[in-house]
């Protein structure tokens, strides 16, 4: 094998952050803390923005709905890195944002989560799945699924 085939197959190097990890392993902690926020918390809210400053229309309606129902809401700003929302996509197999999870499921977007805060139906399922006591001492808190810090 000549020098320059041997130089054709020597692998190349992946592409590392600022602080030395690969794309893959920063996708898939990304992925893991999105997965790890959908599975144990209550209520899951991807949004643009956060409770505090909300930056869309249909954001502002999917909390408002959650709001009115008295869910415990913990919201993830998928705005700060495109990737997040790509790391939804791919887990949730829905594209649009806002998404709203009760106890793991996905329920929808701001459409449905309105509709069924409308309809009771909400505040149904929450009860079904978190308790009859859901909204006793709801809060809002946001998580940050690029650093895993909870505020």
């Amino acid at each position: 094998m000549s020098e320059s085939e041997q130089k054709l197959e020597a692998p190349s190097a992946k592409p590392t952050t600022p602080g030395g990890q690969t794309a893959g392993t920063q996708a898939s902690q990304l992925a893991g803390r999105i997965k790890d926020v959908i599975e144990n918390e209550p209520v899951a809210l991807f949004m643009k923005g956060t409770p505090q400053f909300v930056m869309c229309g249909n954001s502002s309606r999917a909390l408002e709905a959650l709001r009115a129902a008295g869910a415990p809401v913990t919201a993830v700003d998928i705005l700060p890195d495109p990737s997040i929302r790509q790391e939804l996509a791919e887990l949730s197999g829905w594209p649009t944002i806002p998404q709203v999870f009760v106890k793991g499921e996905l329920v929808g977007g701001a459409d449905i989560a309105q509709e069924l805060a409308e309809s009771g139906d909400l505040r149904t399922i929450l009860e079904e799945k978190l308790g009859a006591g859901y909204s006793d001492g709801a809060e809002e808190r946001v998580v940050d699924v690029l650093s895993g810090t909870r505020a």
